[in-house]
């Protein structure tokens, strides 16, 4: 009996310092949310447009 006591006490230390650390994270506050820097979506130029088209030629084409 006592080396089954043995045996578990490293599972129940590391079984209360796991719930320790969920227990931090479910009750911390929320993180701000990230904003997304001017040079994060770079748009690529579709060479076979011309300038003027504009985007309404490409959804007539997609329809």
């Amino acid at each position: 009996m006592t080396a089954v006591a043995v045996l578990l006490l490293p599972v129940m230390g590391l079984l209360l310092f796991m719930m320790d650390r969920v227990e931090d994270r479910v009750t911390a506050a929320p993180k701000p949310a990230r904003r997304a820097t001017r040079n994060h979506l770079r748009l690529v130029e579709d060479p076979d447009l011309s300038p003027g088209a504009g985007h309404e030629a490409g959804r007539a084409d997609a329809a």
